[in-house]
């Protein structure tokens, strides 16, 4: 295996895809999450399901620019609040062997320019300054896969992964150690990475 190597960034959290929303939701409208917020309130707005459809049909505000006010109105799912660590220690609780994959993963997406690592509850994501090419993800008590965006075929280590028909995901490694995480294992995600930027 590679000698690790020195993180260079930090890992995201929910936090990005929070200010991200709020972004958004400033952008389309020209107003801020509180605001909105204001709104609904005054607007007699109780509950999500009203929410939506008050700012759908009233002001065509949908999708993730909503999720910023709903959140704000109605607070946000505890796993939300966690730090990168705590998502990352909740995904391999109970299975220790299987974090050092995780880890030796993303020292080199740490050290890597170009990517951007986002925690989520279930696990982690790869992204490159365009978009996601590669997922990390505890999917047995003995296995780590990482799933990619990758164009090329299943071969070797790459299998093809079962993926829905609109899913870009169709390539996957699976890794059961972390003396798997060589040198070839970093050439797909290198590959996958370049096809992304």
């Amino acid at each position: 295996m590679p000698t690790d190597p020195e993180p260079t960034k930090k890992a995201s959290t929910w936090q990005t895809m929070v200010d991200n929303n709020k972004a958004l939701l400033l952008r389309k409208t020209g107003k801020d999450t509180a605001h909105w917020a204001g709104q609904a309130r005054a607007a007699g707005i109780k509950d999500d399901d009203g929410l939506r459809t008050w700012m759908r049909d009233g002001f065509g505000v949908t999708g993730y620019a909503r999720y910023a006010v709903s959140w704000e109105m109605f607070g946000y799912p505890e796993f939300m609040l966690r730090d990168a660590d705590e998502l990352l220690d909740g995904q391999y609780a109970g299975h220790p062997r299987l974090r050092p994959i995780a880890d030796a993963i993303l020292g080199w997406a740490s050290a890597t320019e170009g990517v951007q690592i986002q925690m989520r509850k279930g696990y982690v994501s790869l992204h490159s300054p365009r978009r996601k090419f590669a997922q990390v993800t505890r999917t047995t008590n003995t296995a780590v896969d990482v799933t990619l965006r990758l164009d090329g075929p299943a071969e070797g280590r790459i299998e093809a992964a079962r993926t829905r028909a609109d899913d870009p995901f169709t390539r996957k490694v699976r890794l059961t150690s972390v003396d798997q995480v060589g040198e070839d294992l970093l050439d797909i995600l290198v590959t996958a990475l370049q096809q992304n930027r």
